[in-house]
């Protein structure tokens, strides 16, 4: 059942993603929407699951926290050393394909744990399982949406960014079909989701929206950003 539920969310990520590369014309807009969606799904989604999974405070601070914020600096250490290095080989200061695929990647990484924990659930219960199914669904749609968008603003050709959309989309797929082997602890998964919302944060706050009000600093995409953030709000209480 998991797996035929995955296959929902396989069409979603490529429906997200369909929709991103679609609107080129209003590049300002979709990076509004996209940094809205990122910025919901980490306040929204995954620091809540990751602060009530990820087990014991650490010197006082909940280790999702810990690792939010090790994921932020990792993200930004990832994308100077980037930088330094392509600068070093006589590009200019400008985006690096590299970083693309490395967030793109990260997107595939949790759409595949969203796989494992869409098994898991049904492993619990038929109840459980629809619940977190109509949350994988629905918020796959963004995942879609935001990995072809980080992967085309770096500067990657459309074809690499639609192979990083289609291994999005097959990520739930083979992350349901892993839970018929083995069941993930749930302490694991939250440390997970704490350095996964930082290093998503990052790319949201340093990257996708100031490129979104770089050169069109409109109140329609600052609307477009507050849509994102309010159709996450959506999902979110609609899955509860």
């Amino acid at each position: 059942m998991a797996v035929l539920v995955a296959l929902g969310a396989f069409l979603m990520t490529l429906a997200g993603g369909w929709v991103a590369q679609r609107v080129t014309d209003r590049r300002h807009l979709v990076l509004g929407f996209a940094g809205g969606l990122m910025l919901g799904v980490v306040g929204l989604d995954l620091l809540p699951e990751a602060i009530d999974a990820a087990g014991n405070p650490v010197f006082g601070v909940p280790a999702a926290l810990l690792l939010f914020v090790g994921g932020f600096l990792v993200a930004h250490l990832v994308e100077r050393l980037l930088a330094v290095r392509q600068v070093a080989h006589g590009a200019g200061e400008e985006r690096v394909p590299q970083v693309g695929l490395t967030a793109a990647a990260a997107m595939v990484g949790h759409s595949l744990m969203d796989g494992v924990a869409l098994g898991a659930a049904f492993q619990v219960g038929a109840g459980m399982g629809a619940a977190v199914a109509l949350a994988v669904i629905t918020h796959d749609f963004a995942d879609g949406f935001n990995t072809y968008t980080i992967t085309s603003l770096y500067g990657n050709a459309r074809r690499k960014a639609a192979l990083m959309l289609f291994a999005d989309a097959v990520a739930p797929l083979v992350g349901a079909a892993t839970t018929l082997l083995f069941t993930l602890p749930e302490e694991p998964l939250g440390c997970y989701l704490g350095f996964f919302g930082g290093a998503l944060l990052y790319l949201a706050a340093a990257e996708i929206l100031p490129e979104a009000h770089h050169e069109h600093p409109a109140r329609s995409t600052l609307l477009c950003t507050v849509a994102g953030v309010g159709f996450i709000w959506l999902v979110v209480g609609i899955a509860d």
